[in-house]
């Protein structure tokens, strides 16, 4: 039975309901490169589920990852010192006006997108904003891969999702998502982002007072 077989199998028993659990479990995982693209060719190719709402149930299943994963470093943030947090302000407020941007952009594309969710949510990016750029981002991606699956057909894709994974390149994989997510990380809370963006924005050093606790009153 080639995977394709099996992902049929997947769909005939389980629907839309696996689709929805294959994405949530291919994102949840911050360390460990799981695609779910796979999954979305194999139930376009099945012609038993409608491709549209393939792409829409898939996009919520990764979404509910992606939020809890926001979530963690959003709340993460409280366990920095209030120096840590003075000087991550002028990032903060650059990547309030822009995050969104960012946030869609990495969600268009297969690049691991935790490496710009986890600095966003440790810089209180809106939590409403931050969903709807990850969903819509998410939703076009899937409908480019559900269609281009319709159209191109199975004997397309049949060899890349049958070839077996290298395990050594999934290692290397988690590895450097691991290294590039640490020095992410330590950049955000460790730089002193003042000196950095001043220049470009020096709207971004305005009035930091009280800022976690105006975050906190638009949670939702």
């Amino acid at each position: 039975m080639t995977t394709l077989d099996w992902l049929f199998t997947l769909f005939d028993s389980f629907g839309y309901l696996g689709v929805f659990t294959a994405s949530f479990v291919g994102s949840i995982i911050v360390f460990v490169p799981v695609p779910y693209f796979p999954v979305l060719v194999a139930a376009a190719l099945s012609e038993q589920l409608d491709p549209n709402l393939i792409s829409l149930v898939s996009a919520l299943g990764v979404l509910l990852a992606k939020m809890i994963i926001f979530y963690a470093s959003y709340y993460g943030r409280s366990v920095l010192s209030d120096k840590t947090k003075q000087r991550m302000f002028p990032l903060q407020k650059v990547l309030r006006r822009y995050g969104g941007l960012g946030a869609f952009i990495v969600a268009l594309t297969p690049i691991p997108d935790d490496l710009v969710y986890i600095p966003l949510g440790l810089a209180r990016y809106s939590p409403w904003k931050f969903a709807i750029a990850t969903f819509s981002g998410k939703f076009i991606l899937n409908e480019i891969i559900v269609w281009s699956s319709v159209i191109l057909g199975r004997p397309f894709f049949e060899s890349f999702i049958s070839t077996d994974i290298d395990p050594l390149f999934v290692t290397l994989g988690i590895i450097a998502s691991i290294a590039i997510l640490v020095i992410i990380v330590y950049l955000s809370i460790r730089v002193d982002w003042a000196r950095v963006i001043g220049k470009w924005f020096p709207w971004a050093l305005d009035n930091p007072d009280n800022e976690d606790t105006h975050s906190q009153s638009k949670l939702p």
